[in-house]
């Protein structure tokens, strides 16, 4: 779903320079989205942390205090389910996802950048489909007071509705990122981020020695960017 991994951009942004803004109401939908992802990617933090806390709790019971468990598990579960799916779409602003790149070398760029706004327009109609689907078994889930089958029995409308409604922030991140490719350009839509690894190399000069650093191609060729700086 993206097109390249980013491990250096799916940290926190750092305090450098502000990011050149997209004008009108396409700027404004990629402010809000920058915000609620800040606010997800916080809270998918302390999920992880309060998972991490809960099988925690349910070893030292059951091995040591010789307990049975009955809700750690599915609790664990579901806060891990949150934090994934609300942080998907998060991770796909930076580009972040696992993607294998093995043509973007062999092709040229203006294939290169059919090719990328392709990729992007079938993982949106994915995850449209899968949004969808969410929903219904989320309505199903509530409609019929479903629960698991686990002698604790939580409700099985909390993670349906977690998976649908982060499945559907992930599918408006792909409609401003297409629309941000269409409009401005690749670069504008996060496709030329530097990288790690190999593409750090060749993008960034890891030992302040611009002379000998060696300089990659550039995939997307030289693209317009007709953001307000």
């Amino acid at each position: 779903m993206s097109h390249g991994f980013d491990a250096a951009t799916a940290i926190p942004d750092g305090k450098g320079a502000e990011e050149p803004r997209l004008p009108g109401l396409l700027g404004l939908f990629d402010r809000a989205l920058r915000g609620i992802n800040r606010v997800i990617f916080g809270l998918g933090g302390l999920c992880l942390v309060g998972a991490c806390l809960v099988l925690s709790h349910s070893v030292v019971v059951r091995y040591l205090l010789k307990e049975p468990t009955d809700w750690q598990d599915e609790m664990a579960v579901f806060l891990i389910v949150g934090a994934t799916f609300f942080s998907a779409a998060g991770v796909q602003a930076k580009r972040g996802h696992v993607a294998i790149e093995a043509l973007t070398g062999l092709l040229p760029p203006a294939v290169n950048r059919v090719r990328l706004l392709l990729v992007d327009v079938i993982s949106l109609m994915f995850c449209l489909f899968f949004a969808w689907k969410s929903w219904s078994l989320d309505h199903e889930a509530w409609v019929d007071g479903q629960t698991s089958q686990s002698t604790w029995g939580p409700p099985l409308w909390i993670p349906y509705t977690l998976m649908a409604a982060g499945m559907s922030l992930l599918c408006l991140q792909f409609v401003l990122q297409i629309a941000e490719a269409l409009l401005y350009g690749p670069r504008a839509a996060g496709w030329a981020k530097p990288k790690i690894g190999i593409g750090a190399d060749v993008n960034k000069d890891m030992r302040d020695a611009p002379a000998v650093t060696p300089q990659g191609p550039d995939p997307m060729g030289r693209t317009v960017d007709a953001r307000v700086k």
